[in-house]
């Protein structure tokens, strides 16, 4: 039994917490601002209630095995306090974020060795405080090296799919290139149905394109048809499935445009690659 904190409860972080419950190998921590005196998450397989115990303060927090960092990427600093007192016995910490810039976003708080990136492709939503719909399965991206077997063990008996793979770079960017088509979604403060559009369809195609291009300039690998797959795969999501960002919008909350489409503009300016379509929309979100 391992003993795991998860910072962050929101949809992803609940998930999380459902999928390692369903072990029923582990004593969970759920490190949030506020107190949370029940979670409820309903997923693929089934509803499951959360057992756990809240933390409020990172000044009530003792070591544990694992700490997963499931908050928004602007909010690293706020997990960083966490970290402090969750890892004084030296436990790794897996960051589960948008973007593609883990390891450089929490480097201030731990050392680099001990970080294990993750990316997570989950549709998911946080319907209130206490309640989070998974829409689909959980299929986590982890390098392939020891610590990354390591985090990927704690899930076993799960439903989550775990790829294990040797080039995290390119599932990074290709993740990526999936996230910045949302961006269209939050800016027209539309859910996925307005993908079927075709005139949305086509602008979609190019922001990825975009996208896609700087990542290959950076050294991932992404196939030449990954625009399209992108776009099919958001006309194939329910006419009202919400992305994180367009979630955000909508609660009136901040917004991860600079790991979402930020990093694809500063990384395309550092390798002359042009963004147009992602810098407007940078540009537009932050100006919301």
């Amino acid at each position: 039994m391992a003993r795991i904190a998860i910072v962050g409860a929101g949809a992803i972080g609940s998930v999380l917490a459902a999928l390692l419950q369903s072990t029923d190998q582990h004593e969970l921590l759920l490190c949030t601002r506020r107190p949370l005196p029940h979670l409820h998450v309903d997923t693929p397989e089934g509803s499951i209630d959360i057992r756990y115990t809240n933390l409020t303060s990172p000044s009530q927090a003792d070591p544990v095995d694992w700490v997963l960092v499931a908050t928004k990427t602007y909010d690293a600093a706020g997990a960083g306090a966490w970290i402090e007192h969750l890892c004084r016995r030296g436990a790794p910490v897996a960051v589960i974020q948008n973007g593609v810039e883990h390891r450089e976003r929490f480097a201030p708080y731990v050392s680099m060795e001990k970080i294990v990136p993750v990316i997570i492709d989950c549709p998911a939503e946080r319907q209130s405080p206490e309640r989070v719909r998974q829409r689909g399965p959980a299929e986590l991206f982890i390098q392939a090296d020891e610590r990354g077997r390591s985090f990927a063990a704690i899930f076993h008996g799960s439903a989550a799919q775990i790829d294990l793979t040797a080039d995290f770079l390119s599932a990074a960017w290709r993740k990526l290139c999936i996230n910045s088509a949302g961006s269209i979604s939050a800016m027209l403060g539309k859910p996925a149905g307005v993908f079927r559009d075709e005139a949305i369809g086509k602008e979609t195609l190019e922001v990825v394109r975009e996208c896609a291009a700087v990542g290959r300039a950076v050294g991932a690998i992404l196939d030449e048809d990954l625009p399209q797959k992108v776009l099919s795969q958001y006309r194939n999501y329910p006419v009202d499935a919400v992305n994180s960002l367009l979630a955000d919008r909508l609660a009136g909350r901040p917004m991860e445009t600079d790991a979402r489409i930020g990093a694809i503009v500063r990384y395309g300016r550092q390798h002359n690659v042009p963004t147009p379509r992602n810098s407007l929309l940078l540009a537009l979100l932050e100006g919301v």
